[in-house]
């Protein structure tokens, strides 16, 4: 397969160009966005694009009642954010967070994972 330098320089403009304007995003979370699991979490951790600023950074994770499950304060260190999680019964868990990179771009979502009966 050939390609032409007009193509590859045009690919490398578009990816270095949005790569300039990107903020931090969500790249993988522990335990994944809408999964089921079979045995329960101790923690949840989120990893996400870029650091992040602990002081305007948080995660909790709530039952489907929406009473807390997660213990304690998040941590974050460098890109990464976790909560530990007290005992966890089957049912749909939600996880809420809020990122603020270095950048001060401020970012938030959620999702839901599930735990089978054990």
């Amino acid at each position: 397969m050939r390609i032409s330098i007009g193509t590859l320089s045009l690919l490398f403009l578009t990816v270095s160009a949005a790569a300039a304007h990107a903020h931090a995003s969500l790249a993988r979370a522990s335990p994944s966005v809408d999964s089921t699991m079979s045995a329960a979490p101790h923690e949840v951790i989120l990893t996400f694009t870029e650091r992040l600023e602990a002081a305007f950074s948080n995660l909790t994770v709530v039952d489907a009642s929406g009473t807390e499950v997660s213990h304690g304060k998040a941590q974050v260190n460098d890109n990464t954010m976790r909560i530990s999680l007290k005992p966890l019964n089957a049912g749909i868990y939600k996880v809420n967070w809020r990122a603020v990179s270095t950048d001060t771009h401020k970012i938030e979502g959620s999702f839901t994972f599930r735990l089978d009966a054990q």
